[in-house]
């Protein structure tokens, strides 16, 4: 089985989060819990589904990721961009993100 985070944007301000293991959302994706088998995928699936009823976030999704070297790397191209910021800078305050993390 891969390992999943639970991810959503913020419906303030449409910022990328994940939940993290307080249940608090956070915009950082090495502070997210970390689904390792099914229940936790299934306990996981269910606070999104709550947090968008009560209109605490939008766009929930449970995305795969792998651990290396003690750090979360997203599996697919979509959700690095999402965690790790734009891929080159557009404007002042938003730096490009790290090639690395974005390599596939």
């Amino acid at each position: 089985m891969v390992d999943k985070v639970l991810t959503a944007n913020r419906l303030t301000d449409g910022i990328a989060v994940w939940l993290d293991a307080n249940g608090a959302w956070t915009t950082s994706l090495q502070e997210a819990l970390v689904a390792r088998h099914a229940e936790a995928e299934a306990a996981l699936e269910a606070i999104g589904k709550q947090a968008y009823a009560d209109n605490k976030v939008v766009d929930v999704n449970l995305i795969d990721v792998q651990e290396t070297g003690g750090k979360l790397w997203p599996l697919r191209l979509r959700e690095r961009i999402r965690a790790e910021g734009p891929t080159m800078e557009y404007a002042p305050g938003y730096a490009a993100a790290d090639p690395e993390f974005i390599a596939v």
